[in-house]
């Protein structure tokens, strides 16, 4: 039977991935899942910067700590490694040698910098009009801040994200809610790969109907402030400038956490019915009845009055027990989950999203599956991510045989 990367919807395209840390290593594993050979070039020495981001460490068969971060491996399966020092001549002529037989090269260096080697965009796609050559940066490779350096914390604050997020000021009179909030993970950089990635597919099918290469000029920032949805459409047609609104919706109530006799549940009651099904299921019909709450826009007009009367009918039962009186009322709600938990939902375990690949120091490692279901080229894990250098005589082969052509 065919390998997922032989079969994969990528099979023949080749990457050059010059890049590390987290979003141009993303938009490189998704392109593997998918089926891509994807050739990562990493530091002499110490390798992707990610791979010193511990602990955590894999565990090996008998418990003990490896030297493979975790964070590592969280964005660098089905890649093949070579160390190549990008600013000696040789490692530059190995680099363009292996642009010259890639479809895609990928890169996250400040602006300018590889133009110093003869790396950039306008050198290869002299040497090679077809390539795809997709630049990851915090701001991009235009405008006044194009030649600082990007990180996603700093990225998540300038974009207006964590403007609305964290607690509502008025939660807190003394505190005012404590401060913004970043997202938990780091969401520019994963948006960014995401958004990468797509391009390139984009730029894929432009290549094989033109034979023309392009420039991808990705900007963490510029994605973040995308991110922002109706948030952005929200202030840009009313003026108006969204503050925060800790777990509870800005446009929707009663839409957030609530606590319970034994913990936290979500409710997202997202039109009248489900509230009029909620009350019904709850106990408190004459909420629904109400004028004051009979309809979202009254409800949202009178949230400080609505949410407390909830949370002193919520706080009656145990999480489980609402969960299940109102699922049966067709009513939209949820638990909040630990990671312990997640992997353990019976749903997550059906649908095949904690995957195990074989590890030559750990002997196994656990990862996330790709959650892009395709019934006819499905994303594949052939390979696990890879050592330091591990696979430098393959590529060097492959540089050799550039040579020759």
């Amino acid at each position: 039977m065919e390998s997922a990367l032989q079969s994969g919807s990528l099979a023949g395209v080749r990457v050059l991935d010059l890049t590390r840390v987290l979003a141009g290593p993303y938009c490189g594993q998704m392109l593997a899942d998918l089926g891509a050979e994807v050739i990562k070039v990493e530091r002499p020495g110490s390798g992707d910067d990610t791979r010193a981001w511990g602990p955590p460490y894999v565990k090996d068969a008998d418990g003990h700590d490896t030297e493979v971060s975790t964070y590592y491996i969280a964005a660098n399966r089905g890649k093949k490694s070579i160390a190549i020092d990008l600013a000696s001549v040789e490692g530059q002529r190995q680099v363009k040698a292996l642009a010259m037989i890639s479809d895609v090269v990928l890169e996250n260096y400040k602006v300018g910098q590889l133009a110093r080697y003869g790396l950039d965009y306008a050198s290869l796609s002299l040497l090679k009009p077809s390539l795809i050559y997709c630049s990851i940066t915090g701001f991009g490779q235009t405008g006044p801040w194009a030649k600082r350096p990007g990180y996603d914390f700093i990225v998540q604050g300038l974009s207006g994200f964590m403007s609305i997020t964290g607690e509502r000021e008025d939660a807190c009179p003394t505190c005012h809610g404590g401060p913004p909030q970043k997202a938990g993970v780091a969401i520019a950089d994963l948006l960014t790969g995401i958004y990468a990635a797509t391009s390139v597919l984009a730029a894929l099918l432009h290549v094989r109907k033109t034979s023309q290469g392009q420039h991808i000029d990705m900007a963490l920032l510029d994605v973040m402030i995308a991110t922002m949805a109706n948030m952005n459409t929200s202030y840009l047609n009313s003026g108006q400038v969204p503050g925060r609104a800790g777990n509870a919706h800005q446009s929707i109530v009663p839409y957030q956490v609530f606590a319970c006799a034994d913990g936290f549940l979500i409710l997202a009651v997202g039109n009248d019915l489900q509230f009029r099904r909620f009350c019904t299921a709850a106990g408190c019909t004459g909420l629904a009845e109400d004028a004051r709450f009979a309809t979202n826009p009254a409800r949202v007009k009178n949230r400080q009055v609505l949410v407390p009367l909830l949370e002193a009918i919520l706080t009656g039962h145990t999480k489980q027990e609402w969960i299940a009186r109102l699922e049966a009322a067709e009513v939209p709600c949820g638990p909040i989950d630990g990671l312990d938990e997640v992997f353990r939902n019976p749903q997550v375990v059906a649908r095949g999203m904690r995957i195990e690949l074989p590890h030559a120091v750990a002997g196994r490692v656990s990862l996330v599956a790709n959650p892009m279901r395709m019934s006819a080229t499905p994303p594949g894990y052939d390979l696990p991510p890879p050592g330091l250098d591990e696979h430098r005589d393959e590529i060097e082969a492959l540089i050799a045989r550039a040579a020759r052509l």
